[in-house]
C-alpha cells in the first residue's frame, strides 16, 4: 500500500489523543512493527492493517482515502 500520507495519519493519531505506540497496542501489534509499516510511505502496510487503523481511529471514509490513497496513478 505505497504512497500513504503518513503526516495525515500521524495527525489523526494525535487528534484521537493517542500515540503511535497506543495505536499499535490497540491494533495488537508491536510498536516497532507499526513504525516499520509506516516508514517508506507505507510500502509494507497491508490492507488488513489499514482496516484496523480505520477502525481504531474511527476514521471517516474521506479521511481513510486521503491517508491510504494519497497519490492516484492514472
Amino acid at each position: 500500500m505505497a504512497n500513504m500520507n503518513i503526516n495525515k495519519l500521524k495527525g489523526k493519531i494525535v487528534e484521537n489523543g493517542m500515540t503511535v505506540e497506543a495505536l499499535a497496542e490497540k491494533m495488537g501489534i508491536d510498536r516497532s512493527t507499526l513504525y516499520r509499516k509506516m516508514s517508506n510511505d507505507g510500502e509494507t502496510m497491508l490492507v488488513k492493517d489499514a482496516n484496523r487503523i480505520v477502525s481504531v481511529l474511527n476514521l471517516t471514509q474521506q479521511d481513510a482515502i486521503a491517508i491510504f490513497f494519497s497519490h492516484f496513478v492514472a
